[in-house]
């Protein structure tokens, strides 16, 4: 594959953390996701919390996360791609999950048809008011790929309702689509910012390395709209895993 430049606007990869705490000769990276922060340093949300998890699930199976940078803050769809392009030079044909906050939750879903994505994670997604009957995002990019939106009812940065408009038209295109609902809380996901880490790690880690969910991500994926596109988020999500 051609080696791409990184996009005129400065975009680069964060440090790599995982695969046994360091990526160096030796140690095998079997999957890569990288984390599209949102368009605020100080407000990076359940970015930074999602990546030590990550790490600390996933490390030993071969799992290395890298943050994409960007001089100007938020992510977006180039950006995503040329990330993507730069793990497959790096790393080889390993499978990688886009995993976003805010503005990087929209670039994961835009860029989801990179040929190295197997899953996209969107939390709290940043779509304004592109989602609607007249203009809609698109969403074939997402075929064949997992699927998980996650998104705060009491949103008022980020409309909640655009989301679920999003999931739903997604679900007719790619039945591996499913969004959960945190009941109560905002854009940056605080107030169950524990149960919001456990869920993506979960979903992470199924998609990409053992192909099993635990019973609520099984259930929202099995469930036919709009169920499985309004899970709730159960307090105290991840203290029992596939219990």
């Amino acid at each position: 594959m051609a080696q791409h430049a990184p996009p005129a606007r400065g975009a680069r990869l964060g440090r790599a953390a995982g695969a046994n705490g360091s990526v160096s000769e030796g140690n095998t990276v079997n999957g890569v996701v990288l984390l599209l922060p949102g368009g605020s340093r100080w407000s990076p949300g359940p970015v930074r919390p999602l990546a030590r998890a990550l790490v600390r699930a996933g490390g030993a199976d071969g799992l290395v996360t890298h943050t994409v940078l960007h001089a100007r803050g938020a992510c977006r769809e180039d950006d995503a791609r040329w990330a993507a392009d730069e793990v497959v030079r790096r790393y080889g044909d390993v499978p990688v999950c886009l995993a976003g906050y805010d503005a990087g939750g929209r670039a994961a879903l835009r860029a989801a048809g990179h040929e190295a994505v197997n899953s996209v994670l969107a939390l709290a997604p940043s779509l304004g008011e592109a989602v609607c009957a007249d203009s809609p995002e698109p969403v074939k990019q997402l075929s064949g790929r997992q699927v998980l939106i996650v998104h705060g009812t009491n949103d008022a940065h980020s409309d909640p309702e655009a989301s679920f408009r999003l999931a739903a038209q997604a679900k007719k295109a790619n039945r591996s689509t499913c969004r959960f609902e945190v009941h109560s809380d905002g854009h940056r996901l605080r107030e169950h910012q524990a149960e919001v880490v456990a869920l993506s790690v979960d979903f992470v880690l199924g998609s990409m390395f053992t192909g099993r969910f635990s019973r609520p991500v099984t259930d929202a994926l099995a469930a036919p709209p709009p169920l499985g596109l309004r899970m709730p988020l159960a307090s105290g999500f991840g203290r029992s895993l596939r219990g």
